[in-house]
C-alpha cells in the first residue's frame, strides 16, 4: 500500500527580532553562508533562489565547505563559491581569522546564514559585514542585526521549508518550495566521459544504488539486503547496469554490493567527484538508497528514487521531488535519529529485500505511482 507524503505542516510565520525586514536596496554583494552537508545544501537551494529573486542585480557568493561546493556553484542563482578551508588554511582560531580577513577584503553588504552554528555569526562580524542575517540558534543572536527566532514549530517541518521560511521572514521573495537541481552541459559531459570510458556497451540502461551513508549505521540498511536487490535487478533486467555510489568510506558497503553481481557493476565508491556523482545520476532510471546527501541530489535531479528510512524521519527529509518511494516500517521507536541503534535495529531489519526490489521493478516498468511512503505493518523479520 502506496500512502501520499503528509501534506506539510502548517507552521506561523516566524518572526525577526525588531520586526524588520532586510533592506531591499544598496544590497550589491550578499554572501549566503551554506550548510556542511550534501543533503542540507540540497535542500537550502530554494532559499537561496528566494534571495536571487529579491536581488536580481546583486553579486551572490556563498561560503560553503569543498565538499558541498559543486551544489551551489552548479545552478544560475550563484555567482561565486567562496571554499571554507576546514580542514586546511582555514582552520582554528588563526585560520577563521584568516577567512575573517579574506571576506573584509570583498566588502559584503550583508550576509544571510544559512548554516545555523555560531561560528558562521562570528565570522561575519569578524569580516565587518554590517548587515547579519539567520536564525537565533546556538545563543548567537547577540551578534546578528536581523535574527529570525526558531520557535519549535518550525524545527518540526520539512528541511526545505525550515530555510526557505526564515528567508521569507527576513522579506525574501520565496514563491515556492520546489526544487530542482539544473546542471549544467559540461556537467552533464562528465557523465558520458566517464561511461564512454568503460568496457561497457553505450545506449544501456542505468540503475544508481547508494548503500552508504555519512550520518552512522542507524541510517544504513544491511548491505546484504541491498546485494539481494541488486542480484534480483541483474535477473530481471540483465541489460541494465548497477552503478554504486559512496565515498570512499563507504567502499566496505559497495564492495559488497558489487560482489553480488557477476558483471555489469561500476563501483564508483571513493572514485568521483560531486559534480561527477551528480551526473552519473542524471543518468539513472530509477536510484536504490538510504537516507543520505545522494538521496537528496537524486531526487532534485528528478530521477525516480526509492529512499530506505529507518531513525530519521521522512517528514524532516524526504528526498525533494514527486517522483520518489519512501520505505519504512512504522515502529514505535522510529524516528530516533540516533546515529547508533541502541537496541535491535527492528526499523531497518523489518524492511524486506522483496519489498524494495519489487517497488524498484514497478518503477522500471513504469507502472508504480510515485510521491508516496510505502509504509506495510511490521512483520516479522526475514530476508
Amino acid at each position: 500500500m502506496i500512502d501520499r507524503l503528509t501534506k506539510p505542516l502548517p507552521v506561523a510565520p516566524l518572526q525577526v527580532r525588531g520586526d524588520k525586514r532586510l533592506p531591499r536596496e544598496g544590497m550589491t554583494r550578499i554572501l549566503v553562508r551554506g550548510t556542511n552537508w550534501i543533503g542540507d545544501a540540497v535542500m537550502t537551494l530554494p532559499a537561496v533562489a528566494a534571495i536571487r529573486r529579491t536581488w536580481p542585480g546583486a553579486e551572490i557568493s556563498v561560503l560553503a565547505k569543498p565538499w558541498v561546493a559543486d551544489i551551489y556553484g552548479e545552478g544560475a542563482d550563484v555567482d561565486r563559491v567562496i571554499i571554507f578551508a576546514a580542514p586546511g588554511e582555514h582552520e582554528g582560531p588563526l585560520g577563521k581569522l584568516r577567512l575573517a580577513g579574506e571576506l573584509r577584503r570583498r566588502r559584503f553588504d550583508m550576509a544571510i546564514l544559512l548554516q545555523n552554528a555560531i561560528e558562521a555569526a562570528i565570522i561575519a562580524r569578524l569580516a565587518g559585514i554590517p548587515i547579519r542575517a539567520g536564525y537565533d540558534t546556538d545563543a548567537r543572536g547577540w551578534l546578528l542585526t536581523h535574527a529570525v527566532h526558531r520557535t519549535r514549530a518550525i524545527r518540526r517541518v520539512h528541511q526545505i521549508r525550515y530555510y526557505l521560511e526564515m528567508v521569507r521572514a527576513l522579506g525574501c521573495r520565496g514563491d515556492g518550495d520546489d526544487l530542482r537541481l539544473k546542471l549544467r552541459s559540461e556537467t552533464l559531459a562528465l557523465a558520458d566521459s566517464r561511461l564512454s570510458a568503460t568496457a561497457l556497451p553505450g545506449g544501456t540502461t542505468f540503475i544508481g544504488m547508494a548503500p552508504g551513508a555519512a550520518y552512522g549505521p542507524a541510517k544504513r540498511w544491511p548491505a546484504e539486503r541491498f546485494a539481494a536487490v541488486a542480484a534480483e535487478l541483474h535477473r530481471k533486467y540483465p541489460e541494465a547496469v548497477l552503478l554504486l555510489f559512496g565515498s570512499g568510506r563507504d567502499r566496505e558497503v559497495t564492495d559488497i554490493v558489487a560482489a553480488a553481481l557477476p558483471d555489469r557493476v561500476l563501483n564508483l565508491a571513493g572514485e568521483t567527484s560531486l559534480r561527477e556523482v551528480m551526473a552519473l545520476i542524471s543518468r539513472c532510471r530509477v536510484f536504490v538508497t538510504n537516507d543520505s546527501g545522494l538521496m537528496h541530489i537524486a531526487g532534485a535531479l528528478n530521477v525516480p528514487t526509492v529512499a530506505i528510512f529507518g531513525s530519521t524521519d521522512p517528514t524532516a527529509t524526504s528526498p525533494p521531488g514527486d517522483r520518489n518511494i519512501i520505505v519504512r516500517k512504522p515502529v514505535d521507536c522510529s524516528p530516533c535519529l540516533k546515529t547508533v541503534c541502541p537496541t535491535d535495529f527492528r526499523c531497518m531489519n523489518l524492511i524486506m529485500t522483496a519489498e524494495v526490489a519489487e517497488t524498484v521493478c514497478a518503477i522500471m516498468d513504469g507502472q508504480h505511482p510515485s510521491g508516496g511512503v510505502l509504509q506495510t505493518p511490521a512483520a516479522a523479520a526475514t530476508t
